[in-house]
């Protein structure tokens, strides 16, 4: 028994401690983190409860072998219920927190709820699968959540930052893709995954490896270039010409 929480347990604790590490500047209370892992975790819920009523409803129209309604199936109701769980999660727990004040910050939040609703997830589906299971879910579904939350994380971050610029246009959009990014990753990794024709097996291969790659190069970016997201905080460390410019422009 203990072997197998094991097995569930460490893939997003090593992918979560691997996100951490790289924030260089200001690492934020472990505690935060956590709490903010236990909401994601806690919205296995809600994802559960949207994804058997956007079942139902499916099929009174479609079966559940047809490729439309695997489509729908996967893009719009699983993908969509657990991504909009996780990023209520973000909103509600992080927008307005005195942590978030450094852009990479967003990435490690995001990542945090993700790895928070992968680890419950990967519980439940380990103790019925088994040690196999836990093999093959510690190089797929807890990399791959944690690569939604790179990217929730990564536009995350630039709606704060529009947002403490006063640019209502950019942080609209951004909070959009934040959303939506993640959703139509997830939505095509679980296409992939289940749609009937085998070659979508060879097209998920190459996806998840392109994916995990970019997911990789985004977060040594994103900590690289790491920044304040308060407005005064931005300026007074870039303090370049093209920077000041920008600053007096009106809105």
């Amino acid at each position: 028994m203990e072997y197998l929480m094991a097995a569930a347990l460490l893939p997003a604790i090593f992918l979560m401690w691997y996100i951490r590490k790289q924030d260089r500047i200001e690492r934020e209370p472990t505690n935060f983190i956590y709490s903010i892992a236990a909401l994601g975790a806690a919205t296995t819920i809600s994802a559960f409860i949207l994804e058997k009523c956007g079942e139902s409803f499916l099929t009174m129209f479609l079966p559940k072998t047809d490729i439309v309604y695997i489509a729908l199936y996967y893009f719009l109701v699983v993908a969509g219920a657990e991504e909009l769980g996780k990023f209520v999660v973000l909103r509600l727990r992080t927008w307005n927190a005195k942590e978030f004040n450094y852009t990479y910050d967003a990435v490690v939040f995001s990542v945090a709820a993700s790895l928070g609703f992968a680890a419950l997830e990967n519980v439940l589906y380990v103790f019925i699968g088994g040690l196999s299971t836990a093999i093959a879910r510690a190089v797929t579904a807890v990399p791959g959540h944690a690569m939604f939350g790179v990217f929730m994380g990564c536009h995350y971050g630039l709606a704060k930052r529009a947002a403490a610029r006063g640019f209502k246009g950019i942080y609209m959009l951004e909070m959009l893709k934040a959303f939506l990014v993640p959703v139509v990753l997830h939505g095509f990794y679980d296409f992939c995954l289940s749609a009937p024709d085998w070659y979508w097996r060879g097209v998920f291969f190459l996806f998840y490896l392109a994916a995990i790659a970019v997911a990789f190069v985004t977060i040594r970016k994103l900590a690289a270039e790491d920044s304040p997201v308060d407005l005064d905080r931005w300026y007074d460390t870039h303090s370049s010409t093209d920077d000041m410019i920008d600053k007096n422009q009106p809105e």
